[in-house]
């Protein structure tokens, strides 16, 4: 999971009753030195601070609204927090966002509502608020309209600066998204409205301000409509464009036809323009170094005189955040990433295979091994622990290093609260292997020990997909482990919402998968047959019936988004 991505932004009630007041000053993007200024100790708290968030825990909608009607009463906007415990960059943001004394003196202006995914009602709240990925934040004005998502892989400066932005705003982002298509009133949006266009969390939208598959031509447009006066806003839409391309296929095969085009060439001269400018490149960081290949895919061919020159760029610019102690060690660590990705760009080879040199060159490997180890040796706090190590082992597993890999892991297990995290790597890292006791061990270690109800649900259901791929013979074990995953969805109240509902969806594809040649279908049936009893056991009426119904329909019948 890429710290990837989350959201949010203010703004007060009273203020979006203020039509007639002026729009207030432009807020200025963070410049390389005020964000190495913010970023000093002297701006960020103890993990420990005496005096944090004021957080009110949202079990179930009663909760909710019971914060909704603080808000109201205090004329406050409303900021969702949506994570769990062992999602990585949740605990980023405790590690280097919710424990700074910026932002937890900003807290005051909010009522902030923190959703654990594993607390008995968060699935239903995840339905209610539309937000499916680990973490996600959301504002809400005190009548419940939502403002905007803010995006959480930039880095903390920034999210404070872009915090600033919503609180200054006047309207959600939605009415703003619709005057910037509308030409006659795009004229009239303000610095602060592109901007709050450009840093909207457009990767956990959920469809909430435009379809999926509408963003790249979206943000094309959005980048080619803003205004000359805002460069760097300009520029940031389109990155986001290019980087959102780049994961839509049919969007990515419009742009490869399209490499030659005028257009296409200007945008590589502008993203080569920033790369060699450090302080733009900066304030770029997080594009940059989450979307490294996929800019430098879609902007060039493959080996030719412009793909070269990206490259050489990219991994100047990369080399250089990657040195500024002013980010945060889990976005140097993404930096070194972006590099390894590169290095592999145009390679087909097999990294980590027994019989071929890995295609990551040595000397960058070496400085995988080495960036790791000092990573390794100097987080202390807990939270930063769980978000950069586990990030770190996908490194050592990109560089072709899987071995210390899984050593980094091990060692870390007994330092790490979630550490069924980390098994479902050393899961992932045997099976890349070829070692199929050790990917069965580890991955049914992390169901056991994984906690909470929705979780146990996810990884139960990655464990049975384990199972039918890797000892699909073992028919009594696969049952069993279904059964036991089954039977404790029955006791959950809300296991047929969102991510709990998507899981179980899952483990309904994987059976009909493994009963393909029908050599498995007594057991598919008597585990259709309980899920059915659970079905009928659900409350006439509940909207959940349908879901727990569509367990055992064709993959194609369902539809939705993975979790």
């Amino acid at each position: 999971m890429r710290l990837i991505p989350l959201t949010f932004c203010l703004c007060a009630a009273a203020l979006l009753s203020a039509c007639g007041k002026p729009e207030p000053a432009s807020v200025k993007a963070p410049t390389t030195t005020e964000t190495a200024a913010a970023m000093l100790p002297s701006a960020a708290s103890s993990a420990h601070a005496a005096e944090g968030i004021a957080w009110r825990h949202a079990l179930n909608d009663a909760d909710v609204d019971a914060s909704f009607a603080l808000a109201r009463s205090q004329s406050k906007p409303v900021f969702v927090y949506w994570g769990a415990a062992w999602c990585p960059p949740c605990n980023q943001l405790k590690a280097t966002l919710f424990n700074r004394q910026d932002f937890i003196a900003r807290s005051k202006a909010f009522v902030a509502i923190y959703i654990d995914g594993d607390s008995p009602g968060a699935q239903k709240l995840g339905a209610r608020f539309k937000v499916r990925g680990y973490p996600t934040t959301v504002l809400f004005n005190a009548e419940g309209v939502e403002l905007t998502r803010l995006p959480g892989e930039v880095d903390s400066a920034q999210y404070t600066q872009v915090m600033t932005l919503g609180m200054n705003a006047q309207r959600p982002v939605k009415a703003v998204l619709e005057a910037a298509q509308n030409t006659a009133t795009a004229a009239q949006l303000s610095p602060n409205d592109w901007k709050l266009l450009a840093f909207y969390s457009w990767e956990t939208d959920e469809q909430q301000v435009a379809p999926s598959g509408q963003l790249p031509a979206l943000l094309k447009q959005l980048a080619q409509a803003c205004p000359a006066g805002e460069a760097d806003t300009a520029t940031r839409l389109m990155l986001k464009s290019i980087a959102v391309a780049a994961v839509v296929e049919v969007a990515v095969a419009v742009e490869v036809a399209e490499r030659s085009a005028p257009p296409s060439i200007q945008r590589r001269e502008r993203v080569l323009k920033l790369l060699a400018d450090a302080a733009a490149s900066r304030s770029q960081m997080d594009v940059l170094t989450n979307s490294a290949a996929d800019l430098v895919r879609v902007l060039s061919a493959v080996k030719t005189t412009e793909r070269a020159a990206l490259v050489g760029a990219f991994n100047s610019a990369l080399k250089t955040l990657e040195a500024d102690t002013t980010l945060s060690r889990a976005d140097r660590l993404t930096a070194l990433n972006a590099r390894v990705e590169l290095a592999k760009l145009d390679d087909a080879g097999v990294v980590g295979s027994n019989d071929r040199k890995p295609t990551v060159p040595d000397a960058l490997q070496a400085e995988v091994r080495a960036h790791v180890a000092q990573l390794d040796r100097d987080i202390t706090d807990g939270y930063e622990r769980q978000a950069v190590i586990t990030s770190a082992a996908d490194v050592l597993e990109q560089a072709g290093l899987l071995t210390e890999s899984s050593a980094l892991l091990e060692s870390n297990l007994s330092k790490s609260h979630s550490p069924y995290y980390l098994m479902s790597g050393l899961a992932s890292n045997a099976k890349k292997r070829g070692d199929v006791a050790g990917a069965l061990r580890w991955s049914e270690s992390a169901f056991n020990q994984s906690e909470g109800p929705a979780t146990r649900l996810q990884w139960g259901a990655s464990y049975v997909k384990t199972l039918i791929e890797l000892a699909p013979q073992d028919s009594a074990r696969i049952e069993r482990t279904v059964q036991q995953l089954f039977a404790e969805a029955a006791a959950q109240p809300n296991a047929f919402f969102e991510r709990s509902a998507r899981s179980l969806q899952r483990v309904g594809t994987q059976l009909q998968i493994w009963n393909k040649d029908k050599k498995h279908t007594a057991a598919v049936q008597r585990l259709r047959a309980q899920m059915t009893d659970i079905c009928a056991g659900l409350p006439e009426g509940d909207t959940q019936r349908a879901a727990c119904h569509a367990v055992f329909k064709p993959p194609a019948a369902v539809g939705g988004k993975a979790a």
